[in-house]
């Protein structure tokens, strides 16, 4: 029998990042901005099904974590823009091969999970 994994242990503290970073909404915001800042009204329109709070949660995670950086510029009304950080960046190009592999894959799996659930 294995031993326990307790809260200190490295696969433990590595799951919560994976939990930011490999959420639905994280990925497609980190891919977005990927592209460039984005505004909010930007990202609020570009991912379907989003609702503001869950844009508005994620952004602020994302900010938290240091992956995405939040900048007001002071208009009227004021203008904030999200943008990835030199560390989102490392980030954004394995985002992207995970979306890419996805779509790629997405008949298949669906296909796979057709042929199981008729079992």
């Amino acid at each position: 029998m294995r031993a326990p994994i307790h809260a200190d242990h490295p696969a433990c503290q590595l799951r919560d990042v994976l939990d930011r970073v490999g959420d639905k909404w994280s990925v497609l915001v980190m891919d977005l901005l990927g592209g460039g800042p984005q505004r909010y009204s930007q990202l609020h329109k570009a991912i379907e099904g989003i609702s503001q709070r869950m844009l508005t949660l994620t952004l602020r995670s994302l900010e938290r974590d240091g992956l995405v950086t939040r900048t007001v510029t002071p208009t009227s009304p004021p203008r904030v823009d999200y943008a990835l950080t030199e560390v989102g960046k490392t980030l954004s190009g394995q985002v992207a091969a995970l979306i890419q592999w996805a779509e790629e894959h997405r008949e298949y799996i669906a296909k796979s999970r057709f042929h199981y659930d008729s079992l």
